[in-house]
């Protein structure tokens, strides 16, 4: 099996294959990016109506088994001064139902890892609207943009670092 390395960090350990989910977690809707085994390129997956919530739930858990998913990073919305907000407490929330869901699925041993997402949704509108693209009717391809830049730059970070992006979800 292959694995990555950074070329700067001689003698460590690199991380294990395997792709890795993003989940962006909207009041409506859910955006859902993935990567490639081996970490490279994040995608656009889906939008996943946020209602009901356990439908939504177990149709991430069901990405994550089908892609043998080795992490999923949550986005975890701050305010600009990097406090943590109604939003922060309800994608907190939004994670313990889906380590839940990843159990239930048979995948308990998917790492769950929140990653700052600042001004992620923000960036996505702007690529859009800067592509041509009417934001207002195409809402659920902001949501899987922004899970995309959620997912980029976990994965930027792995590689500059050598380890998980962000912080582990404690179940």
């Amino acid at each position: 099996m292959a694995s990555q390395e950074p070329a700067d960090a001689p003698g460590r350990a690199p991380l294990p294959r395997g792709a890795r989910l993003a989940v962006d977690v909207g009041t409506a809707r859910v955006g859902l990016a993935a990567s490639d085994p081996d970490g490279l390129v994040a995608t656009p997956v889906e939008t996943v109506p946020r209602s009901p919530e356990p439908a939504a739930l177990r149709r991430i858990a069901q990405e994550a088994a089908e892609r043998s998913a080795a992490v999923v990073y949550v986005g975890l919305p701050r305010h600009l001064n990097g406090r943590e907000g109604a939003s922060s407490a309800d994608a907190r929330r939004f994670a313990d139902g889906l380590a839940r869901a990843l159990a239930a699925a048979g995948q308990p041993g998917t790492e769950l890892r929140f990653v700052d997402e600042r001004m992620t949704t923000v960036t996505a509108t702007q690529a859009l609207h800067a592509a041509g693209r009417n934001t207002r009717r195409h809402r659920s391809v902001i949501d899987q943009a922004a899970a995309v830049i959620i997912l980029q730059s976990a994965l930027d970070a792995e590689r500059a670092t050598g380890t998980r992006a962000g912080i582990g979800v404690e179940v």
